[in-house]
């Protein structure tokens, strides 16, 4: 049995398994595969958006995360599963987790789909520290 919390986090999950995902994210793919100005760029975006909540490795561990409830996503793991494709992800962003009973607010009237792009980029490459971005 699920608790709340673990029903709330899964909700998003169940409804991409079994009701697919709205319209308009259904078969995009990020244009920015690997590469290392939108990792830069994704990872800045990361910092500003994301990070108080998610951590700035996505362990669910930023300055608010404790205050959170449910408690936020761990990306770095989520990003590694196979819910985590391309139109997922968008979605996720996009969309926030207002119908999902969580606190993940909907950036697609504050982000460009190029920045959110910029965000999965920095995502899948490992959340690399601003030294290591840096050094690429």
């Amino acid at each position: 049995m699920m608790n709340n919390k673990q029903r709330q986090r899964m909700t998003r999950h169940w409804t991409f398994m079994h009701s697919s995902i709205p319209q308009e994210y259904l078969s995009v793919k990020n244009p920015f595969t690997q590469n290392p100005d939108a990792v830069r760029e994704g990872g800045k975006l990361y910092q500003q958006k994301c990070s108080t909540c998610h951590g700035a490795q996505g362990l669910g561990d930023g300055d608010i995360a404790n205050s959170l409830n449910p408690s936020p996503a761990l990306l770095a793991y989520m990003i590694q599963m196979p819910m985590a494709i391309d139109e997922y992800l968008l979605w996720s962003i996009s969309d926030g987790g207002q119908a999902f009973g969580t606190d993940m607010p909907a950036y697609k009237d504050q982000l460009s789909r190029e920045s959110m792009w910029k965000i999965i980029t920095f995502m899948r490459a490992g959340f690399p520290s601003e030294a290591q971005r840096n050094n690429k």
